[in-house]
């Protein structure tokens, strides 16, 4: 069994939530899992400050476990570039320099191949919508990118289970009722032809558990809640613990509790493979 702390959307900054992060912190030095997934938004301004504190995390985590990152759209200096006018290579500087220089990391653990995509580009034409609100906040993924999973799927041992790391939702958040994923169908199938059998993803500040059914067997998609204070409905904050062995995918989800100050049982699905 490969077991997976899944995080997402921290945002360091004003919005992070000290005591959560600490328990957080926490369970991840005592339970030790395998894999420790964080699924973008680390910071809430791409500043310097907030990457620093996102590094110690990162740093923290993989002294008991392995981890995989990748960007979320507050981790982008949008700005920089707009539209591909500018400075493209200052969109991640920040985020290179004191997270990771790798935007798509790939992770090998026994039995599962790790993919992380990313999804937060800026301000491009292929991500504007007529709301403003969206301007530098939806997501994408290109072709090259699809087919860069494909081949490090392909040279992965065979039987290895397939996970992706991205921070943008590809289905509907039952209360935003946004997709956060531009072209979600298109990537929803090449997840199919890919024969993923999990997503981690954020974004959406609600956790949810779905399961996209298909002719390889289904994807689960594990969308992770927020640890911050800026969780959708007033909602508590909350994580996600995935077990994946050769016969099932089980998504448990922790939700916190300001009585305990702690994260305690939510619900949990669990899915034959």
């Amino acid at each position: 069994m490969t077991t997976i702390l899944h995080v997402s959307d921290v945002h360091f900054g004003t919005p992070a939530v000290p005591e959560q992060v600490d328990a957080i912190e926490q369970l991840i030095e005592t339970r030790r899992f395998d894999v420790v997934a964080i699924s973008g938004d680390m910071s809430q301004r791409a500043r310097a400050g907030e990457f620093l504190r996102a590094r110690k995390f990162l740093r923290d985590a993989a002294r008991v476990s392995a981890t995989i990152v990748v960007p979320g759209n507050h981790d982008v200096k949008w700005w920089r570039a707009p539209l591909g006018i500018g400075m493209r290579g200052g969109l991640f500087s920040s985020y290179r320099r004191y997270v990771s220089k790798d935007l798509e990391p790939v992770l090998h653990v026994p039995g599962v191949t790790f993919v992380g995509l990313n999804t937060a580009h800026g301000v491009q034409v292929h991500t504007l919508t007529w709301n403003l609100r969206d301007i530098g906040v939806v997501g994408n993924l290109a072709p090259q990118q699809v087919d860069h999973a494909r081949r490090v799927f392909e040279s992965s041992p065979a039987g290895d289970r397939r996970a992706i790391v991205m921070h943008h939702n590809p289905l509907k958040g039952q209360l935003s009722r946004r997709y956060g994923l531009a072209h979600r169908r298109r990537a929803l199938g090449a997840f199919e032809a890919l024969g993923v059998d999990l997503v981690m993803c954020g974004h959406d500040h609600q956790e949810a558990i779905h399961y996209v059914e298909h002719s390889r067997g289904g994807t689960v998609v594990s969308t992770a809640g927020t640890v911050s204070d800026r969780s959708r409905g007033g909602r508590p904050s909350s994580i996600n613990v995935i077990a994946l062995d050769p016969g099932r995918i089980a998504v448990h989800t922790l939700v916190w509790s300001s009585r305990d100050t702690a994260f305690v049982d939510g619900p949990t699905e669990m899915f034959e493979r």
